[in-house]
């Protein structure tokens, strides 16, 4: 099961996404699928079918981010979670390697911009990094074996507070 948190900016670009569907794209396809509609036999029309496939595809979409945003609870920085590894935080580590990570622990819901420095609150190594502190050692089990990583630095984008 995956879970209900969001960052603040995540939760806002799923909203504007829902928004451009839904007063943009969707009233645009549908007067092509009207007009395609109107040159009589669908049957062969390509412009018809693709648009009417094209619709299909934005209205899951707006019915999947309308529910979605209805589970969704947005959790924003809060001065306690300073000095610590939490939801929301920026965290770069190294391994014994000396290899080096810039990561962001985000919602599920936030990875499918395929941000490179977003992982998912679900994952091993958010999983590892959580309550964890400067200087801390984590284990992080993953398919190829276990991994030692050391946490150099922990920020928060602060911008984010209640939404400023």
């Amino acid at each position: 099961m995956k879970s209900n948190l969001i960052t603040r900016s995540g939760h806002d670009k799923l909203v504007a996404e829902l928004q451009h569907l839904w007063h943009e794209e969707r009233p645009e396809v549908t007067k092509k699928v009207n007009w395609a509609a109107s040159l009589g036999d669908r049957s062969e029309n390509a412009d018809y079918h693709y648009n009417k496939q094209l619709l299909r595809k934005i209205d899951r979409r707006v019915r999947y981010l309308g529910k979605r945003l209805e589970e969704l609870k947005i959790i924003d920085f809060s001065p306690e979670q300073d000095g610590k590894v939490y939801f929301g935080a920026w965290v770069e580590i190294e391994n014994e390697l000396g290899e080096q990570k810039k990561l962001r622990i985000v919602g599920v819901d936030e990875i499918y911009d395929h941000h490179p420095q977003h992982i998912s609150i679900d994952s091993p190594i958010a999983r590892a990094l959580l309550s964890k502190q400067v200087n801390d050692e984590v284990e992080v089990t993953t398919p190829l074996g276990k991994k030692q990583w050391y946490i150099n630095s922990i920020f928060y984008d602060k911008s984010e507070v209640l939404g400023n």
